[in-house]
């Protein structure tokens, strides 16, 4: 039996074993950011070694005969499944700028109320002009929804979307008068969980309304497109959501009060 396709097989299986721990630790929140990514880490440098050793072990077997290639074979492909994520992720790294703050209206992003509090203390105000270049350079088509609803009718859409979304809502403001309403959400990226925190505003726009949408990791220099495409996602389905919303009706106006006909002028005597 080789050796080598033996420590491969059981490397493959450790780093295997790590990675679903880190994975696990990062969605559960039991340990700090930094260290369960560092553990993730780790488990990659084992899949690459069982890689490693898969190959010299392929070699070995060649040359010699000796049994073992099944466990080779297994090393390899556990270490091409653990590192084909990250290989992917690399690779959008270096097509994607690296901005974790998108929004639909750079120039008045919407803002983080109840969930400033979850969020870093540098990362609560919008990046400025520099992110916004970037991100109209790269994704050109993240801009503000236009709907022909009242802002009440699209509010109510917009939180519907949210909640069959399951996304945990940190705070909502219906709209009052002519004033603007607000959703506050955080979403989780569908591997890791990282945290995402998503802002909506709802403004009123002629006979219509105006939907803003603002999409903020809370960690990292590079989102690696994740907050582009639920930004995407979410105009998209609250624009399907609208355009199957029941007619909104019209308020009844208030009753006017019955004219009491004039008093009648006495007759003068003649």
């Amino acid at each position: 039996m080789s050796q080598l396709a033996t420590w491969s097989s059981r490397l493959a299986l450790f780093a295997l074993a790590v990675a679903a721990l880190s994975v696990a630790i990062l969605r559960s929140g039991l340990m700090e950011i930094g260290p369960a990514l560092a553990t993730f880490a780790a488990a990659l440098i084992f899949a690459a070694a069982a890689m490693l050793l898969a190959m010299v072990a392929f070699i070995v077997i060649w040359r010699h005969g000796l049994p073992g290639l099944g466990r080779a074979v297994r090393g390899l492909l556990l270490g091409i499944m653990l590192l084909a994520y990250p290989a992917y992720v690399g690779e959008r790294a270096l097509k994607l700028p690296a901005i974790t703050d998108l929004t639909t209206d750079p120039a008045n992003p919407p803002r983080f109320g109840a969930l400033a509090r979850e969020r870093p203390k540098d990362r609560i105000a919008y990046p400025g002009a520099a992110a916004a270049a970037l991100q109209h350079a790269a994704y050109p088509d993240i801009v503000p929804l236009q709907l022909a609803l009242p802002v009440r009718t699209a509010y109510e859409v917009a939180l519907a979307v949210i909640v069959k979304r399951k996304w945990p809502i940190a705070e909502t403001r219906a709209p009052s008068g002519r004033g603007d309403a607000t959703i506050e959400a955080t979403a989780r990226t569908l591997l890791m969980g990282f945290r995402d925190d998503v802002a909506i505003r709802v403004s009123p726009q002629g006979a219509g309304s105006r939907v803003d949408l603002r999409s903020a990791s809370r960690y990292g220099e590079h989102d690696f497109g994740a907050n582009a495409a639920r930004l995407r996602s979410l105009l998209e389905d609250i624009d399907d959501a609208a355009g199957s919303a029941p007619e909104p009706r019209p308020e009844p106006e208030p009753e006017k009060p019955a004219k009491r006909p004039a008093p009648k002028r006495p007759q003068p005597k003649r």
